[in-house]
């Protein structure tokens, strides 16, 4: 795969920009047809891929008015963590793919603007560099392997490199059949590696004749017995606050509780289970069911302020960001995943004006029909 050559924060490719989606195609345009299918495929007939953009579509407002908006505070935190706006970044796998600087130019960027990055465990970077391109607004991604003594080693160097949580993906005991990585036989450039998960002669030995190259990798690493039984195991293994991210059913959610875990509500933007329910959809019945004993995440789906406060409403404490710092990434490096944030914290601040509130902690059920 060749390099673009990438603008920096001043060129007029990102000036222009004055939305997500233009970011989106300025990223799209800018990719190679392995990396865009990587990102953009959703699972099979991809409708829940396109469910979390249109569930957040048929939600509408109930603005408020004459209320004195002159000084409106997107501020919030997270686990402690002071936010600038209630928008942190997702994890996704091989930042390497959109700019050189992969991961390490998505962590400058989120840590500029005061917000929080989620690491893969599936990055091209090393937790460390990361870690110190952070500056401590990071947490970190786990798949749990099934060599658990490999899982605890890197639980470990998260935890030492300055991790803020550990997020655990609990949706994916087998990787979702992106038909697109599929048909053309997804892999990883030679250049790239994944540094916190194998060695790159073990993701050559995964290439074959047909299908992805990730799933064929992935479908040997992940422990795919690990139940609720088993986070007793990987609470004694760190200090960290514990999310469970891949949560949809109020059941889960409330299993989560009881274990003393976070919940991120997810559909791993319509990647899994085709036809699984939208994120957004199923955030009430979660929220209910934790009854505020523990903090509630999701993704899938936003790329207006307007879906931020929908989230916020229905119970949500702050959004997380996949495809979209994917796209800002591929378009500007760090200067475009920065643009991606700041456009979105605009959009946030003038959602709440416009529907009267003047903090995000004002935003609840009753702002949405």
């Amino acid at each position: 795969m060749t390099t673009p050559n990438l603008p920096d924060a001043e060129t007029p490719d990102l000036e222009g920009t004055v939305n997500l989606a233009d970011l989106e195609a300025l990223g799209r345009s800018r990719l190679d047809r392995n990396a865009l299918e990587y990102y953009a495929s959703g699972a099979d007939d991809e409708l829940t891929l396109r469910e979390n953009r249109a569930a957040f579509a048929r939600l509408k407002l109930r603005p408020r008015v004459l209320v004195d908006v002159s000084n409106v505070d997107t501020q919030t935190e997270v686990l402690g963590l002071p936010l600038r706006s209630p928008v942190g970044i997702a994890p996704s796998a091989f930042h390497g793919l959109a700019h050189p600087e992969a991961e390490v130019a998505t962590a400058r960027a989120a840590a500029s603007v005061g917000s929080v990055m989620t690491l893969s465990t599936l990055s091209n970077t090393p937790i460390e560099e990361v870690a110190a391109a952070a500056g401590g607004r990071f947490w970190f991604q786990l798949y749990l392997y099934t060599d658990r003594a490999l899982s605890a080693e890197i639980v470990q160097r998260a935890e030492a490199a300055g991790a803020r949580a550990l997020v655990l993906t609990v949706d994916a005991p087998f990787l979702g059949r992106r038909e697109a990585n599929e048909r053309h036989r997804f892999a990883l450039p030679g250049h790239l590696s994944v540094p916190n998960a194998g060695s790159r002669e073990q993701l050559a030995q995964m290439e074959s004749e047909s299908g992805s190259q990730l799933v064929n990798y992935f479908q040997g690493l992940i422990d795919k017995t690990f139940t609720w039984g088993d986070l007793a195991w990987l609470r004694g293994q760190t200090w960290l606050p514990v999310v469970l991210k891949g949560i949809l059913t109020a059941e889960d959610a409330r299993l989560a509780a009881e274990h003393g875990c976070h919940v991120w509500v997810s559909n791993h933007g319509g990647r899994q289970l085709d036809t699984a329910v939208s994120s957004i959809e199923a955030l009430p019945e979660i929220a209910e069911a934790v009854r505020g004993e523990v903090e509630v995440y999701l993704d899938g789906g936003v790329t207006r302020g307007t879906d931020v406060l929908k989230a916020l409403a229905l119970g949500a404490r702050a959004v997380f960001l996949g495809r979209p710092a994917l796209w800002g990434l591929a378009a500007g490096g760090e200067a475009g995943v920065r643009r991606t944030l700041d456009l979105l914290e605009g959009e946030v601040r003038l959602a709440l004006a416009l529907c009267g509130k003047q903090t995000v902690g004002q935003v609840g059920p009753e702002l949405v029909r």
